[in-house]
């Protein structure tokens, strides 16, 4: 059985390895029916005949073999490409991506059944200060500051497929500045008056609000530490009754769940006193090193190509409690929430090395956490995918529609892709 599972593994990744090195014309030609019966399902929004055609031209370029995906070069390589059509449809075509983005959504959540939704955001690197969301700001994708836009986004996952659902582009507080020079390239990038700098977490908070409009749930919500160490998104999700497990620093603040508060006695005067927590809270790290390396578990999450993925993990019921928090749980008279910390802590390790924190049920088994942990390793994969193979930060164009345009349009592709391997047979051998 495992030799099985290894070996289905295998396939996968070795189709993948070909596919981002692009389709040949001849690949492309094989599934070419198929592909017109997806894009149509997913721009009937579109208004127009040619908006359609040039958007089944678009994802085309894509997705055909090629080092560069702008469109002077895509329009070159295609038999029926048209450099000044697919600049008009990309850059000046009023077609709204939104209803392409709902029906991609909502197409692709019912292939994938997903087994959670990943926030993440990457870089689009751009020279000179005219692209729309250009500035000096940190890429984890560049892995430094750079110049260059960010996208953030909310990714249908599971370990054997993501695709992104939404979209946003982030605005640097840069762009709402009032200066001559501010106002004249908001204008050329034709930024909206209405779209100012909105911080990451709270974009993602908008695009998760967006989705449910949509008719989609997310199973649970997994992020990074750029989003884990927010207490604001966390408090978001969980207002909105939404479950997840977020990566974190090991230097938050937190209780242990067994921690009391204390009242002081009522002398008769004045509102009653409040409980409240007297000691001072414990860092994630020091309530893992307190809980001790011998508590740690072998648990494999997934299978490679070479085999187990397997680590050690301890969960611990803790209560986070930063200032913010036990401010709001004083002011509501209440105890600080409890929550699970997964910490990774290799055998070869003197302290973990990985933490996470998460509001699934208290009675979550300990590879559940671990599996949901580690699963935005998929988003990670496919992120090659939509840069390497697709084009994701290829496109050239300066204004906020332009972009919109692009994102989505290479999520059509991607998501394609994505149902073609999962096809029997593959990809490469489809007729």
């Amino acid at each position: 059985m495992q030799a099985n599972v290894l070996g289905d593994v295998a396939v996968v990744e070795e189709v993948m390895m070909q596919v981002v090195a692009g389709l040949s014309e001849r690949e492309l030609a094989r599934v070419r029916g198929r592909l017109v019966e997806f894009v149509g399902e997913i721009f009937v929004s579109m208004a127009r005949k040619d908006q359609r055609r040039w958007g089944e031209c678009y994802v085309r370029g894509l997705m055909l073999d090629g080092k560069r995906k702008s469109i002077e070069p895509m329009a070159a390589r295609l038999p029926d490409g048209d450099e000044q059509c697919l600049q008009q449809f990309v850059n000046q075509s009023p077609w709204d991506p939104v209803p392409v983005r709902r029906a991609l959504a909502r197409r692709m959540s019912r292939e994938l059944s997903p087994d959670a939704w990943v926030i993440d955001d990457t870089g689009f690197p751009k020279f000179g200060k005219h692209s729309v969301g250009v500035a000096r700001q940190y890429s984890g994708a560049l892995g430094k500051v750079g110049n260059c836009q960010i996208g953030v986004s909310v990714n249908a996952c599971s370990d054997e497929a993501s695709c992104p659902l939404d979209w946003r582009l982030f605005i640097p507080t840069e762009w709402d500045e009032d200066s001559e020079f501010n106002r004249d390239r908001r204008e050329k990038a034709k930024l909206p008056e209405d779209v100012h700098h909105t911080e990451k977490w709270r974009q993602a908070l908008e695009m998760i609000d967006e989705l449910r409009e949509w008719g989609l749930e997310p199973p649970v919500i997994l992020a990074d530490g750029a989003y884990g160490d927010n207490t604001q998104f966390r408090v978001g999700l969980e207002d909105r009754g939404l479950r997840y497990v977020l990566d974190v620093k090991g230097g938050t603040s937190a209780y242990p769940q067994d921690v009391q508060r204390e009242r002081p006695d009522y002398k008769g005067r004045g509102r009653p006193p409040v409980a409240r927590y007297h000691q001072a809270p414990s860092s994630l790290k020091e309530l893992a090193l307190a809980a001790g390396k011998k508590t740690a578990q072998t648990v494999t999450w997934r299978e490679g190509t070479r085999g187990k993925m397997n680590s050690r993990f301890l969960a611990l019921r803790v209560r986070p409690a930063n200032v913010e928090l036990r401010h709001t749980a004083r002011k509501a008279d209440e105890d600080l929430p409890v929550c699970w910390l997964l910490c990774e802590w290799p055998s070869k390790a003197d302290e973990p090395t990985k933490y996470w924190l998460s509001n699934l049920p208290a009675d979550t088994e300990l590879k559940d956490l671990v599996r949901l942990g580690k699963m935005r390793w998929r988003i990670e994969h496919d992120y090659r995918e939509l840069k390497d193979a697709l084009g994701l930060d290829h496109f050239e164009g300066r204004t906020y529609r332009g972009w919109n345009h692009h994102v989505t349009l290479v999520s059509v592709a991607q998501a394609f892709l994505t149902l073609e391997r999962r096809r029997r047979p593959p990809l490469r051998a489809a007729a």
